[in-house]
């Protein structure tokens, strides 16, 4: 029976009170109730303060550079599609960085989960201003106001076709390892937005500040399945913020559709040296 504590790492480093620490408990939680073994898992982070987060587990880790998390965990998943691959970081890594392998990723429809932690603000380089952060926002290198529109992640997956689209919140761990289990089970790309307080530098998106906003979308009869109802919610943002699946759809991942992979994971083929002796040859 796999615990908690088979997933435990060594000591945080991070601020007392920051969101990171219940993301950190609803992963491992997810995973200790989906029965998984670490060896059975991948996480791969970027960097940043959310990419420390497999630093803080005992499972396979691998640390990728700033805003590439997502490519690394894709050749991950393509030699070996036994694993659980777990793309993290933050949305400066992510959405700033990263957005480009976001965006396709989403196209090709990789089989891994994507968990980004949205504190709205660069929490590692001490407090500018992120692509998620509110127009107006007030930081040290925005100090009259972010002049940009913020970037919208569940917009812009639900445009791109995204097969699983949600969005979480910090402070309720319960549905939140709840959507980390259903984005893991699902059988495509899946990303899982989740808001998260930065208690050091981010003084307007606080605790309180989500708590009087967040509703979950659970309970109701909303259709997760409707496209342009999901689209929609991805744009309601201000007095009231959706959490939980926004959309879900179906169709072939992408490795689904190589036809090498169908003679079992790379990582387990037999290696021909002739095969490199034939290609080579055409060069000749």
């Amino acid at each position: 029976m796999v615990t908690l504590k088979d997933y435990e790492g060594g000591p945080t480093a991070w601020c007392p009170g920051c969101g990171n620490f219940s993301i950190l408990l609803a992963v491992k939680r997810a995973l200790v109730e989906m029965n998984l073994e670490p060896y059975q898992v991948l996480i791969v982070s970027g960097i940043g303060q959310a990419g420390k987060l497999p630093h803080y587990m005992r499972c396979n880790t691998l640390n990728a550079l700033h805003g590439r998390a997502v490519p690394e965990a894709i050749g991950a998943k393509l030699a070996n599609h036994e694993l659980k691959v777990i793309a993290v970081g933050g949305d400066g890594d992510g959405y700033g960085e990263g957005g480009n392998h976001f965006m396709h990723a989403i196209l090709r429809n990789i089989d891994i989960t994507y968990i980004v932690h949205n504190n709205q603000i660069y929490g590692l380089t001490k407090g500018q201003a992120s692509p998620t952060s509110d127009k107006g926002f007030v930081t040290k290198t925005t100090p009259e106001g972010v002049i940009s529109l913020p970037f919208n992640p569940l917009a812009l997956a639900i445009s791109l076709g995204a097969t699983f689209v949600s969005r979480g919140f910090a402070g309720e761990v319960d549905h939140l390892v709840e959507l980390i289990k259903k984005a893991m089970q699902h059988k495509g790309f899946a990303l899982v937005d989740v808001l998260q307080p930065c208690v050091t530098f981010n003084k307007l998106n606080t605790w309180e500040w989500y708590r009087k906003r967040v509703y979950k979308l659970e309970g109701t009869d909303y259709d997760h399945t409707n496209r342009l109802t999901a689209f929609q919610k991805a744009l309601e943002w201000g007095d009231r913020i959706p959490i939980g699946i926004i959309y879900k759809s179906d169709r072939l991942t992408f490795d689904e559709q190589l036809p090498t992979l169908k003679k079992g994971p790379l990582v387990k083929q037999k290696i021909d040296p002739l095969a490199c002796e034939k290609i080579l040859d055409e060069f000749m």
